[in-house]
Parts: C-alpha cells; structure tokens; sequence
C-alpha cells in the first residue's frame, strides 16, 4: 500500500506495539507483536510526536520549528515514513 495521507490524520501506534528507549543497547526501538525495529535518530524524533492526538500537519508543524526547515522540505519524509509504518501494522492513521 502507499499513497498520501490527509493533513488531518492523526498518527497511532496501535495496540501491542511500543515506542521505547532501549537502554541496554543505547537507542530506541519500536516492538511489536514478534517485531522488533532499531529507531534512528529523525526518526525517533518524529515518533516522539506521535501521542494519538496530534495530526500529521502538526507534527510535521514542529518538525520544521525543530530543524529550521519548510513544511515543504519535511512533509515528504514524515508522510513516507509513516505510510511505510502503516503498511507494516506498526501505525495507524
């Protein structure tokens, strides 16, 4: 599956999978049921933002506070990576 999603959509980890710190490895990782992915760091950024009540608009909002880039720039990235979480049950919008 791939696609666009809505500006309006708000990004949730579904039940069974966690977004965590993984102090014995140093880094976090997202775990769900018989998954395990190591998390790089813009990425942990973007999952940080991820509360089940912020839309994908303002997430992608304080990314580009955060980073001092365009709405523009960041979009593209934030959408690919969350439509790829989707597409592994690992998110849902």
């Amino acid at each position: 599956m791939s696609g666009t999603i809505d500006g309006t959509s708000v990004p949730k980890l579904p039940r069974g999978v966690r977004f965590r710190e993984d102090k014995t490895r140093g880094g976090y990782i997202l775990v769900g049921p018989e998954r395990i992915f190591n998390i790089d760091g813009v990425a942990v950024e973007i999952l940080k933002r991820v509360d089940g009540e912020t839309s994908l608009d303002g997430i992608v909002a304080d990314l580009s506070k955060v980073f001092a880039a365009s709405d523009d720039v960041i979009r593209p990235d934030v959408e690919a990576f969350f439509l790829d979480l989707r597409d592994k049950q690992m998110l849902t919008l």
